[in-house]
Order: structure tokens, then sequence, then C-alpha cells
């Protein structure tokens, strides 16, 4: 198998794992709750992730300098880790708590469009007209999602759910712009941050006294639910996209590919949550995607992880 060939089978890969998603959060959602998901969730990820180093590295262990070297990346790792996975999931959670799971998925989707405008502000790239026009079409797309196609009546069924979801962007872009500028390698930035992120919610959690579990919980789905999240959300997926953009030889055709998760995602919905599509979620995800490849030129949108 050629090495490009090797690379679609990874995208795809990913591509489906993160299709699956917004269903995994709906469903385990019923039994934990958005601090719980997330408290179960970077646990099981910094665990996965953990392993996966271990495994590549087994030396790791034996260096003299490994308690240097891991304060020096839980360090380096600490303002990245509160913003993802800490605060980005945390609202995203409680997006997902509160909308269905099609709006938040479509609105969450605006990450990308974000992401590019802040590489203009905070990278110094050039603000073109079409940065300007490809917002104006992204913001009208969640606009018709929230309202649900009733755009004049400003009605929204949960204004602070669409906030959120909408939000998560900005954070994501943030931490996406601090990232660019690490150079560590993928596996030992996310590993510590998931630590980090762990130890974040759990202080939280404690100092909140927020409980983990829903009224209705059913542990064992929730613990379990949490799991799915935590290695094909947070962990493994990421690994197997990256692996993707190392072997492509054109690296705009494989991001690119990114923009069939929403769609997919949205049949999943709609055949394990049995949630009807409604046809404002579709026309403004499409208007949302179709912004994102306008502002990029359609050349390829910007690398969605480490």
């Amino acid at each position: 198998m050629s090495k490009q060939n090797k690379a679609y089978l990874y995208a795809g890969a990913s591509i489906l794992a993160w299709s699956t998603i917004s269903t995994a959060f709906k469903l385990t959602l019923q039994y934990l709750t958005p601090v719980g998901l997330l408290f179960f969730a970077s646990l099981t990820a910094f665990l996965f992730l953990g392993f996966v180093k271990v495994i590549s590295n087994p030396s790791l262990f034996k260096t003299k300098e490994l308690f240097k070297t891991v304060s020096r990346n839980l360090k380096t790792s600490f303002l990245k880790g509160l913003l993802n996975p800490f605060i980005y999931y945390l609202m995203l959670f409680e997006a997902y708590s509160r909308l269905r799971a099609q709006e938040a998925q479509a609105l969450n989707y605006t990450w990308a469009i974000v992401l590019s405008l802040f590489s203009i502000w905070l990278l110094k790239e050039k603000f073109r007209i079409i940065d300007f026009i490809s917002l104006l079409i992204s913001f009208f797309g969640v606009w018709i999602i929230s309202t649900k196609g009733q755009i004049i009546s400003l009605q929204f069924d949960d204004a602070l759910g669409s906030f959120l979801a909408v939000s998560t962007s900005v954070i994501w872009a943030f931490y996406w712009i601090l990232n660019i500028k690490d150079k560590r390698e993928a596996l030992t930035k996310l590993s510590s941050n998931f630590f980090l992120g762990f130890l974040f919610i759990a202080f939280f959690a404690l100092f909140t006294h927020t409980s983990l579990f829903t009224p209705r919980a059913r542990y064992g789905y929730g613990i379990l639910g949490s799991i799915y999240v935590g290695i094909f959300e947070m962990g493994l997926t990421f690994l197997l996209w990256n692996k993707a953009l190392e072997l492509t030889d054109n690296t705009a055709v494989i991001s690119n590919l990114i923009f069939f998760t929403p769609f997919l995602s949205l049949l999943f919905i709609s055949s394990i949550l049995q949630e009807s599509i409604h046809s404002a979620t579709f026309f403004g995800l499409l208007l949302i995607v179709f912004s994102n490849l306008l502002q990029k030129g359609f050349p390829g949108i910007l690398k969605r992880n480490q």
C-alpha cells in the first residue's frame, strides 16, 4: 500500500471516529454531568496517551532526567491544559447538555473560521476582504441554526447553550495559537495537557461540590461512554490524524476531508439518537462549512490538532 493510500486510511478512520462523537456526548450526558464526563474522559485520555508513550519509548522511565522532564512538560503545558481540555470541553459538554446534538455539533464547527481570524490577529497574517465575507456567511449559518430558521423572530431554544457552543471556537483558537509555537512532539503535548486537564476538573469538582453523575445515572453506561470519548475524541483519533498528515503527499487534500465529519455526524445523530434533522441545521451547517472553505480558497484548512 502506498504512503498516500495509508494517509487516506488513517484520515478515514479519524473522520469516522469523530463522526460518532456528538452522539456519544449526548448519550453519555444522560448519565454524567458535563463535569463528570470531562473528569472520566480526560483521565482516560491521559492514561491512554501515557500508555502509548511508554510503549513507543520503553526507555522513558530509565532516564535520570525523568522528573525534570515531566516537570518541565507540565510547566510548559499549564496554560494549554487550562484552555484544552479543561475550559474548552467543560463549555462544550455544557452546550451539549442544553442543545440537541445536531445544533451543538454544527455551532461548534465555527472553530475553523475563528481560528483563521485569530491567525490574522495574533500571527499577523494578511486580512483580506474574503475573510470578512466568510465571517458574515459563517455568522449567518450560526444564526439560522440557533433560531431554527426563524431568523427574524430572535427566538432561541437555549441562548446560553448556543453561546457556549460558538464560544468554544474562541477557546480552541487561543489554544491552537499557543500550541503551534510549541515544538514538542504531539504525544508529549497531548499527554501533558490531559493530565493537567484531569487535575483541573478534579479540583473544580471538589471545590464546587459538583456531582459527577446525573440523578438518572446508570454508572456503568456513564463510565463506558466517557472511556469511549476519552479514547476516540481526545486520544487515539488525534494520533491517527497526525499520522495521516505525516504520510500524505498533499496536506490540503487530507485536511479538507475533515469537513465530511459534521455531515456524517448528522447520520449517526439521526439514526441512533433519533433526532429529526431540522432543515435549518443542515442549511446552516452548509453555510458554515462553505465559509471555511471559501476563506481558505479551497486549498485546505489549518490542521485541527497538535
